[in-house]
């Protein structure tokens, strides 16, 4: 099994109630329920007021290499990626568990 790790920051001056924010964070929660890849499926916003702390991550799980890509290759995915693009960036760990 393939443990997907993903942290979002939000760019400068962008809030977490920003319409274009709110539309990603409903993209991404859907996903779970939406793609037949995923065995596990969690997001949310971080609680930590660290200043090192990022904003917004996804926790998921897929069955082997070729079902992450699958995943990330998705149409569902893709669209919440370009949402993200306009107003966040982030960084990614996959590792096997």
């Amino acid at each position: 099994m393939i443990r997907h790790l993903v942290l979002f920051r939000l760019d400068e001056g962008v809030e977490r109630d920003d319409p274009r924010v709110v539309a990603g964070v409903d993209a991404f929660r859907s996903l779970g329920g939406r793609i037949e890849e995923l065995r596990f499926w969690e997001c949310g916003w971080n609680i930590s007021d660290r200043p090192i702390a990022y904003d917004f991550a996804i926790n998921s799980a897929v069955d082997d290499a070729d079902a992450l890509t699958r995943y990330l290759e998705h149409p569902a995915h893709q669209a919440g990626v370009a949402l993200w693009r306009e107003f966040a960036t982030w960084v990614i760990a996959d590792y096997e568990v």
